[in-house]
C-alpha cells in the first residue's frame, strides 16, 4: 500500500490564469472539472460569468452564464449538479442587496435552473456537503448595509434535504462569521476562521467550531484551533488531512500554508503560497490544491492567476 505522502514534501506552480480576475466568487468541482460562478471583478463589480478549467487538458473554457449576477456567493456539488446559493451585489446607492437566491447548474448539459430559495439571506456565507445533505452558514448579517469592516456577521444555519428539496434551519454556529471556510470532518461539519465585526472592531478568528448532524449541535474544537487568524481563508481536506491557506490575520493578508494530520493532533506548516491570497478558491482534485483567483496582498486588487500545490 502507498503511504501518504509527506506535507513537506509539496511543491507549488503556476497553473493557467482564468479569463477574468475576480475574488468572492463561488467554486465547485465536478467530474474532474473545476467550476468559478460569478464573484467580485476591478472595482467590485458583480459578476455572472462562469469559468471551467480541465486539469487534464490544462485550459479554462466558458460556461453559460449565471441567470443572477452576484458576489459573496458559494456553490456545493451534489449528484453531478452544481447549486450556486446565496450572495448580493452592490446597489447604486451604495448598499448591498443580499439573496436567498438559489440556481442550480448542470455541467452536462450547460444550463440552469431555478433552484429552492434558501431559509434567509447569505452573503459572503460557507457550504459544504455531508452525506447527500447541504449545509449553509454564516455571512453578513442580513441587515447589514455597509462594507465588510463595519458588518455584523451572522450564524443562521441551514440544512438543504434532497429527498424533499427544502431547507430545514438547523441551530445556529456559535460564533457569527462571515468569509469563512466550511468543510465535513470526521462525520461533523467543521467552521474555521472568519471574521466579524463585533461592536467595536473587527475580529479575526482562529477559531473552529463543529456541527454534529446527529446530535444537532455545535461544539468549539480547540486542537483544531488555526494556527493564525485568518478570515477569507482557502482550506480543503486532501489525503485525509486539513489544509488551510493565505487569509488575513487582522495584521496582513498571508502566504501562510499548514496542514492538520489527525494522526498527529497537530497543524503543521508547510511552503507558503507564491503570493498572499484571500478570498480565494482551494480545490482538491487527485494528488493537488488549486489555488484560484482571489484578491492579492493589497486585499484591494482581484487577480485570475492559479497556484498549483503538488502533494505526490
Amino acid at each position: 500500500m502507498a503511504s501518504t505522502p509527506s506535507p513537506m514534501q509539496a511543491e507549488w506552480r503556476h497553473g493557467p490564469s482564468m479569463r477574468t480576475a475576480r475574488s468572492h466568487f463561488a467554486s465547485a468541482i465536478c467530474q474532474g472539472k473545476i467550476y468559478i460562478f460569478g464573484g467580485g471583478g476591478e472595482g467590485f463589480k458583480s459578476l455572472n460569468s462562469v469559468e471551467i478549467y480541465d486539469p487534464v487538458k490544462g485550459i479554462w473554457t466558458e460556461g453559460r452564464e449565471m441567470p443572477t449576477t452576484r458576489s459573496g456567493v458559494v456553490a456545493v456539488t451534489l449528484n453531478n449538479r452544481i447549486y450556486v446559493m446565496g450572495g448580493g451585489f452592490k446597489q447604486p446607492d451604495g448598499s448591498f442587496r443580499f439573496l436567498t437566491t438559489v440556481e442550480i447548474y448542470d455541467p452536462a448539459k450547460n444550463n440552469w435552473e431555478k433552484g429552492p430559495d434558501l431559509l434567509m439571506r447569505h452573503d459572503a456565507p460557507s457550504a459544504t456537503v455531508l452525506k447527500g445533505h447541504i449545509y449553509l452558514v454564516g455571512g453578513h448579517h442580513p441587515e447589514a448595509k455597509g462594507g465588510p469592516l463595519t458588518d455584523p456577521a451572522f450564524s443562521f444555519a441551514e440544512q438543504f434535504f434532497p429527498r424533499t428539496g427544502r431547507w430545514t434551519e438547523i441551530p445556529p454556529m456559535p460564533t457569527p462569521r462571515f468569509s469563512l471556510a466550511v468543510l465535513p470532518w470526521e462525520g461533523h461539519i467543521i467552521a474555521l476562521g472568519g471574521g466579524a465585526f463585533t461592536g467595536s472592531a473587527f475580529t479575526n478568528y482562529d477559531l473552529v467550531e463543529a456541527y454534529n448532524p446527529a446530535k444537532k449541535n455545535w461544539s468549539e474544537q480547540p486542537h483544531l484551533t488555526l494556527p493564525w487568524p485568518a478570515a477569507g481563508p482557502g482550506a480543503c481536506v486532501l489525503n485525509g488531512r486539513l489544509h488551510l491557506f493565505g487569509g488575513n490575520n487582522g495584521e496582513a493578508i498571508q502566504r501562510r500554508a499548514a496542514c492538520y494530520d489527525p494522526m498527529d493532533r497537530k497543524w503543521i506548516e508547510i511552503p507558503p503560497m507564491p503570493e498572499a491570497r484571500v478570498v480565494m478558491a482551494a480545490l482538491p482534485i487527485h494528488d493537488a490544491i488549486y489555488i484560484i483567483g482571489g484578491r492579492d496582498a493589497s486585499g484591494k486588487v482581484p487577480v485570475n492567476s492559479m497556484f498549483v500545490l503538488k502533494t505526490g
